[in-house]
C-alpha cells in the first residue's frame, strides 16, 4: 500500500520544504538579551546590545551590585553624550531598554544570554547549570565572555552544549571593535554562525574565530607580553614608567604593558596567566610573585584606584 501511494503522488503534490533560516536572519530575530553580571564588562555588554535596539535584562549579584551596574551604564552614556556619540534622547531610549534584576530565573524568556561574571571557573559553571534550567527556549544561545575557561567545560555543565559558545569582548566594550567567537568541539556549527552574525550585523563589531584553548587568540599573545613586563619591573631592572615609555615611544604602542595591565585588571591578568600555565605548563605563563601579592592585597589597577600606578 505504501509503495502504491508513493507512485501515485507527483512531485508537485508534495508539501514545500521551507528553506533553513540563514544565520543573518536568525541573528536579527534575537530581540531579548540577558546579561549575567554588571561589572565593567557586563555593563558594557548591556549598553552595546541596548544601543543596537535590543531589550536587555541584567542580572546583578544583589541590590548594591544592581545600583553600581546602573551607575556604570549611566556614566558611560553620559560620556557618550558629552563626546557627541549619542543624543540625550538616544541615551534615554537605551536606559529604557535595560532592566536590572537579581535572580537568574528572570532570564527565562531570553533568546541570547551573555555571561560576564568574574573569571572564576566554579562560579561560571554554576551559572551555566542554572541557565540551562531556567532559559526556556531550546534554541537560545548561552554565551560566555570568559577569557580563559574552556568553552567545552562550560557546555558540559548544561544539557545543551551545542548551544554554548564563547564571545570574548574587550574593555571598553563601547570603544574596542573586536570580539573573539569561540566554538568548542561540542558547539553546533549554526550556533557559531548565528553568534557571529549577531556580533557583526547587530552590534557592528569585527569578529575573529578562535579555537577553544586557553587565551584564545588575543590573550595567548598578550598575556606573556604583560607577564614579561611585570617580571622586568619585579626584578628592579627598570621602573614602571620607563618600561611603559619604552613601549609607547619605542614601539608606538598606544599604552605601555603595565598601564594596560592596570586597565585590564590585575586579577584578570593573573587568572588568565594561571589558566595558560595550567594548560601549557610553560614557565613564560607562570604568575610572577609580585602580581600574586598585588592581587592578594586588592591592588587590582584602575578599578580599585591602585595597581602599578595610582589613580585619583
Amino acid at each position: 500500500m505504501s509503495h502504491q501511494v508513493i507512485e501515485q503522488t507527483s512531485v508537485a503534490d508534495l508539501p514545500a520544504v521551507a528553506p533553513a533560516e540563514s544565520a543573518a536572519v536568525a541573528a536579527q530575530r534575537i530581540l531579548r538579551v540577558g546579561v549575567v553580571g554588571c561589572g565593567v564588562m557586563g555593563a558594557g555588554l548591556a549598553e552595546a546590545c541596548a544601543r543596537a535596539g535590543r531589550e536587555v535584562r541584567v542580572v546583578a549579584s544583589g541590590d548594591q551590585g544592581m545600583a553600581r551596574g546602573r551607575r556604570r551604564l549611566e556614566r558611560s552614556l553620559e560620556n557618550g553624550v558629552r563626546k557627541g556619540k549619542i543624543t540625550d534622547s538616544g541615551r534615554a531610549a537605551v536606559m529604557d531598554r535595560v532592566s536590572f534584576v537579581t535572580e537568574l530565573g528572570y532570564l527565562a524568556d531570553r533568546q541570547l544570554v551573555l555571561e560576564a561574571a568574574p573569571e572564576d571557573e566554579a562560579t561560571k559553571l554554576e551559572i551555566f547549570r542554572t541557565l540551562d534550567q531556567v532559559v526556556q527556549d531550546p534554541e537560545a544561545i548561552l554565551a560566555s565572555n570568559t577569557s580563559s575557561i574552556p568553552i567545552a567545560k562550560l557546555g558540559r555543565a548544561t544539557e545543551r552544549p551545542g548551544r554554548v559558545v564563547g564571545v570574548h569582548f574587550f574593555n571598553p566594550v563601547s570603544v574596542l571593535p573586536l570580539v573573539e567567537v569561540i566554538s568548542s568541539l561540542l558547539t553546533d556549527e549554526r550556533t557559531g554562525a548565528v553568534t557571529e552574525a549577531f556580533v557583526t550585523d547587530v552590534l557592528g563589531k569585527e569578529v575573529v574565530r578562535a579555537g577553544d584553548r586557553s587565551g584564545f587568540v588575543v590573550n595567548a599573545l598578550l598575556i606573556p607580553y604583560l607577564i614579561s613586563a611585570i617580571r622586568m619591573f619585579e626584578s628592579g631592572f627598570a621602573p614602571a614608567e620607563d618600561i611603559d615609555r619604552g613601549m609607547t615611544l619605542g614601539c608606538s604602542h598606544p599604552m605601555g604593558p603595565l598601564a594596560l595591565a592596570d586597565l585590564i585588571g590585575l586579577d584578570i591578568v593573573a587568572a588568565v596567566s594561571q589558566a595558560l600555565y595550567e594548560e601549557f605548563k610553560e614557565p613564560v605563563h607562570a604568575v610572577p610573585p609580585v602580581l600574586s601579592r598585588m592581587v592578594d592585597s586588592g591592588l587590582l589597577g584602575r578599578k580599585t584606584g591602585r595597581g602599578f600606578y595610582s589613580y585619583a
